[in-house]
């Protein structure tokens, strides 16, 4: 082997460590998957849900704990969809599977005028689906595949557009109380699931709805992320990591935090603010201090 396919097979399986280790990390910081999980696989056939149960069958092999493993893809009844394509490949891989058939395609398009955002009520008629097939399967644990750019993206769209502070938590309980939800890429970056998948040659299926509207607010909002780390680099991951350092105290939610009790106590408080002190936000070398690298 010649040098640089030495060095490509290097970054290669760097990458794919760093895929391991970012992932493993994220599922036990937050408890994900537990001794007897069956955890069910949401798969799309974009790059991100392939790279998420790759990833997971990787895990398995070397968790101490046993868990199984299923993957279910909805088939919507878009038009040229390619159904053989994912059963072909999950028997490949002899990950045991369940393809649940849905036309909410048609229902989407009928009630969404045209070049109006699907995302919503597609994603709302999706859940309802999987919900449904998760308790059928007798699946423990749903996996999705989203990972820190939906998730530091989808946090922009609340503060811009919903005026609230919220992102995609990586752990979450489903709205009717039967279901936990996991997001196990929750600290991957969007670029090495594109390069892992590059890499893997994943048959990608391109999704006719919400991958066909250019113009979808969550893709501005990714321009703008991608336009900031350009100019100031590590900024988007310091962002990230600002949503695991949260203070209550110092934001406007008398539900977080009760401001009406609040009383001087005489006492020095050494986690209390420093009111007239400028913050150190302005200080470059103070903002890189506190970004914490993942690769």
């Amino acid at each position: 082997m010649n040098a640089p396919l030495r060095k490509l097979a290097f970054e290669n399986n760097k990458l794919e460590k760093r895929l391991l280790r970012l992932t493993g990390q994220a599922i036990a910081q937050f408890n994900m998957i537990e001794a007897g999980d069956k955890v069910m696989v949401c798969m799309s056939g974009g790059k991100d849900s392939f790279g998420l149960l790759d990833v997971l069958l990787l895990l398995r092999q070397r968790a101490p704990i046993d868990f199984d493993i299923v993957a279910v893809n909805l088939d919507q009844k878009q038009p040229g969809f390619p159904e053989q394509i994912l059963p072909q490949y999950l028997l490949s891989k002899g990950v045991p599977f369940h393809i649940e058939t849905r036309d909410t395609y048609s229902i989407v398009k009928r009630v969404i005028a045209e070049g109006k955002t699907m995302c919503s009520l597609c994603s709302r008629l999706r859940r309802g689906v999987l919900y449904r097939v998760a308790g059928e399967l007798g699946a423990t644990k749903i996996a999705l595949g989203h990972h820190r750019d939906d998730i530091l993206g989808t946090f922009f769209l609340n503060l811009f557009y919903g005026g609230t502070l919220k992102a995609m938590p990586p752990k979450l309980m489903s709205d009717d109380g039967k279901h936990i939800v996991i997001r196990p890429l929750a600290y991957v970056e969007e670029a090495d699931l594109a390069r892992y998948a590059e890499i893997n040659a994943f048959p990608i299926i391109p999704c006719n709805l919400c991958g066909s509207q250019v113009n979808l607010k969550r893709q501005e909002i990714k321009r703008m992320l991608i336009e900031w780390e350009k100019r100031f680099p590590g900024r988007v991951e310091n962002m990230f990591n600002a949503l695991a350092r949260v203070t209550p105290s110092h934001l406007m939610d008398a539900g977080l935090f009760d401001f009406a009790a609040l009383r001087a106590s005489g006492r020095p408080d050494v986690t209390g603010d420093i009111a007239f002190d400028e913050a150190p936000c302005g200080e470059e070398e103070t903002a890189a201090a506190n970004v914490v690298r993942f690769a």
